[in-house]
């Protein structure tokens, strides 16, 4: 078998990993197993083949025809073998080679001796790759086998029979369901793995219309069928309470744990599960604490009035020497604790945090950000709770989760406000994390001057200029401007800083360094004479340019950088409307970040250009579409042909303001063949709306070398066009000389049916984020507010399907997480951005709700920088 990865060279810096299967190769291996073929067999050397063949099958590793079949008519032979560990080896190769009805015969009567052999082992391992190979006909013949076996007195063979029925039931049920006798029986065996099996086989069979005596193994599939009923039908539930009196600390477990878990569960269902979780609170055995507090935890996000009679009981384990059985107890009482016991809360949690980890007190803190929300009149003591541990020892995760908390009760409890900017501007004195320090800054510059004595701040900002980094002194600098384009009568204070940051020096650098750290000061004295000029020069500053300087940009600032680096100097003035708003996903590659990279001035290029910007690119170099102006949206590719097919073809879709571009992406995987004159045959007669002006086609098509041909549309302007079109790919044939590479000179004519393709409405919706959800609603014109109400009638998975539903028409981007739906809720709230074709900003709010008969009614509010755009929202979501 494979033996464990293991360092092979532990100098190295990459610190390689070794597998014994590195650098095998199929043809390799497959002459390996000529050993199959030798008189005298080798059990070992066998075994070590087909380990090597199993490790090449889960690889991905393609057998052809005759490959698959010379090893499986070679590995048969191997029956004769009386080894135990190569039979086992055996039937794990014959299950991965799937062998063809014709195949199976030879095999079958030496699976079929195994299964009525005299070793165990035989028996159920036969049992297993029997089901799984053969079809309907040979089950029925093996059958009174199968049934035999399920009531063997083996556990072994029982439950290799049971699970095999559970794999048959999708292919052969109308067999598996005569076994429900026998099925019944193996239910009441004393061997818990073949209870277990047989109550999951009779799950499936009777869709849980039983009631029977079960042990703790069992309770399981059990748990799963009742919680995949509706509320309100519950045939499980009575059972499932009268097992929190088994014997079984187990069981108890696990039918309290089903009990919560179910769909749309009461209070009044609740109150049994919860007593006895509380009864595990006060137990001795670390596990069943840590089980119970953890349970009880997730029952606090749906239900926190069912939980505060554990209250007293979770207060004791608040000291208990497992510090996640402490931490779940806190974050639970912090769920389920009223107002008049939050003070108490709080001294007793101040011991607590500084015996624990990071990571710990980073649940905590969201714990009492969570608490505050819940009541704001609380804020005084939280907020001091939370500054006093910013001033404490932590790493970065954690000052960021508890500065990130002050600015959520920040933006959320208004009298809070005061208190808040303060404990931050007190926090950036002893700061050492630059991320942190810049992110304060910029806080401050926005909601500094809105506050009743915006000058109490200026100190702790212009003292970032002196004492910190060229970083964190530009970023103050930026701060101080702010404040004195917000605030009047601040400006001639602020104009007297800035001018000082204008002599901004660092002598105390090391001299490998200074050019770097002098290029940083000149940034620091550059944006305080931008600032000053800005402010109060003689030189006028139009309003757009203080706009950007001073207001909200929603502009996602990696696009900005682009366009600005492929924007060339002429006559034409830059324009800001024309950089794309689309929130860009970072590449998987980079997420990653494996390893150290170098930074700075060393540090490599970020990256390729985007997707979007290269098909802009591409685009713009065809002549034909060169007037169709402005790219708005690129689709993801659309796949219109199935996996491993002669031909691949999937297609981008580019909308333009009145245009839309198909390209299709093409590849041949046939080498005999070349493929000239492609093109694709677009049928629009179900969209009647669009009118084709250009096609592309693509002159050649070799083997395995993509290529793209292009339709073109024309649709009306700025509407959301929708429409169905079918595809047709036709093309010349040449045969190609294997030899020679060369490919005849006649071809034929040729065609191939592609699936249909549908323009959609979210396609001329960008996904476009928005970092402060609130205050980018209220910016809009509440005159453009459009509210409508719909019911979406009854919902397989609740809510969240709802939602998901809505998201896909829209196709919008969801803010602040709100995508994400509880579970066993019964309202939610979704918050969703984007830029509508025309560049017109739009957000949309959704409040679902869902009564007692699983119908789901929906709230559709609009807000958008057109009146038309809400309305089009709104049909789209009708029509949808």
């Amino acid at each position: 078998m494979a033996q464990p990865l293991v360092k092979k060279d532990d100098d190295r810096d990459d610190e390689a990993d070794y597998s014994p299967f590195m650098g095998i190769e199929k043809g390799a291996v497959l002459q390996e197993a000529r050993v199959f073929n030798d008189p005298q067999l080798d059990a070992r050397r066998c075994s070590q083949v087909i380990t090597k063949l199993l490790y090449l099958l889960n690889q991905g590793e393609t057998f052809t025809k005759v490959e698959a079949t010379e090893v499986f008519f070679s590995v048969t032979k191997l029956f004769q073998s009386r080894d135990l560990g190569l039979r086992r080896m055996v039937y794990l190769i014959i299950k991965e080679l799937s062998p063809s009805a014709d195949e199976v015969i030879i095999v079958t009567s030496s699976l079929m001796k195994d299964m009525n052999s005299k070793t165990d082992m035989y028996r159920a391992n036969a049992i297993r790759v029997l089901c799984r190979i053969t079809d309907g006909t040979l089950l029925t013949q093996i059958e009174r086998y199968l049934k035999q076996a399920i009531v063997d007195k083996n556990p072994v063979v029982a439950s290799a029979a049971l699970v095999s029925g559970i794999h048959l039931l999708q292919t052969n049920p109308e067999i598996v369901k005569r076994w429900s006798n026998e099925v019944q029986e193996a239910v009441q065996s004393r061997a818990a793995l073949v209870q277990f099996h047989a109550l999951a086989l009779l799950h499936q069979l009777d869709k849980g219309k039983c009631s029977l005596t079960f042990g703790p193994m069992s309770l399981d599939p059990l748990y799963k069928s009742g919680n995949s009923t509706q509320s309100g039908d519950r045939p499980f539930y009575d059972f499932l309470e009268s097992c929190l009196r088994h014997k079984s600390e187990m069981v108890i477990f696990e039918a309290a744990k089903a009990i919560t878990d179910l769909n749309g569960v009461t209070s009044r269902e609740l109150t049994p599960a919860i007593t006895v979780l509380q009864l595990f609170l006060s137990s001795s055995k670390p596990v069943l604490r840590f089980a119970a507090v953890r349970t009880l935890n997730k029952v606090a996000m749906t239900h926190p009035m069912a939980v505060t009679n554990c209250n007293i009981d979770m207060e004791s384990l608040i000291s208990d020497q497992n510090r996640s059985i402490a931490t779940l107890a806190i974050t639970t009482l912090l769920k389920t604790g009223n107002e008049s016991s939050v003070d108490r809360l709080m001294k007793q949690i101040t011991n607590f945090m500084s015996d624990i980890a990071d990571e710990f007190k980073i649940v905590v803190v969201e714990a009492i950000r969570s608490l505050c929300l819940k009541f704001p009149l609380k804020y005084r003591s939280l907020m001091n709770f939370l500054s006093n541990i910013l001033r404490e020892e932590g790493g970065f995760d954690y000052k960021k989760a508890i500065v990130d908390s002050i600015v959520i009760l920040i933006r959320d409890i208004p009298d809070a406000k005061e208190s808040g900017l303060l404990h931050l501007c007190e926090f950036i004195e002893d700061c050492e994390f630059t991320y942190l320090s810049t992110q304060i800054l910029h806080f401050l510059g926005i909601e500094g001057p809105k506050t009743v004595d915006p000058s109490k701040y200026i100190r702790y900002i212009y003292n970032r200029v002196h004492l910190e980094n060229a970083t964190v002194r530009a970023s103050a600098v930026s701060t101080l401007a702010k404040f004195g384009a917000s605030v009047e009568e601040l400006q001639p204070r602020i104009f007297v800083l800035l001018r000082r940051c204008l002599f901004d020096s660092d002598d105390e650098v090391n001299f490998y360094i200074i050019s770097y750290i002098a290029s940083l000061n000149y940034v620091v004295r550059d944006r305080a004479t931008l600032y000053l000029n800005t402010l109060g020069g003689d030189i006028e500053i139009d309003k757009d340019v203080r706009d950007f300087l001073f207001g909200s940009l929603d502009i996602p600032l990696v696009n900005l950088e682009t366009s600005l680096k492929k924007y060339e100097p002429s006559e034409e003035a830059f324009d800001i409307n024309l950089v794309p708003r689309e929130v860009k996903s970072q590449p998987l590659a980079e997420k990653k970040a494996p390893g150290k990279k170098p930074t700075g001035l060393g540090a490599p290029p970020s990256g390729p250009p985007s997707t979007v910007d290269s098909y802009e690119r591409q685009l713009l170099s065809i002549p034909e579409f060169a007037n169709f102006g402005k790219l708005f949206k690129s689709s993801a590719p659309v796949e219109l042909t199935e996996a491993e097919t002669e031909y691949a073809v999937n297609v981008v879709k580019h909308i333009f303001d009145t245009h839309v571009v198909f390209q299709y992406n093409c590849t041949n995987t046939i080498p005999e063949q070349l493929l000239e004159d492609v093109i694709v045959i677009v049928d629009a007669s179900e969209a009647e709306e669009f009118s084709q002006v250009i096609t592309k086609p693509l002159r050649s098509l070799p083997y395995d070398s993509p290529g793209q041909t292009f339709v073109a549309f024309e649709k009306p302007e700025g509407l959301p066009t929708t429409g169905k079109f079918s595809n047709i790919l036709k093309f010349i044939v040449k045969e190609v000389d294997p030899t020679s590479g060369e490919a005849e000179d006649d071809g034929v004519e040729d065609e191939y049916q592609l699936e249909d393709l549908e323009v959609v409405a979210a396609d001329y919706i960008l996904k476009v984020g928005v970092s402060n959800f609130r205050n980018a609603w209220e910016s809009l014109d509440p005159d453009s507010e459009r509210v409508d109400e719909y019911g979406l009638g009854q919902r397989g998975d609740g809510l969240s399907e709802a939602v998901n539903t809505v998201i896909n028409i829209l196709g919008m981007q969801p803010c602040e997480g709100t995508e994400t739906v509880p579970p066993n809720s019964r309202s939610h709230t979704c918050l969703l951005s984007g830029v509508f074709i025309g560049g017109v900003k739009v957000l949309v709010r959704l409040s679902f709700g869902l009564d007692s008969t699983k119908d789901v009614a929906m709230k559709l509010a609009v807000r958008s920088d057109d009146v038309n755009v809400s309305d089009a929202i709104h049909e789209i979501v009708a029509s949808g």
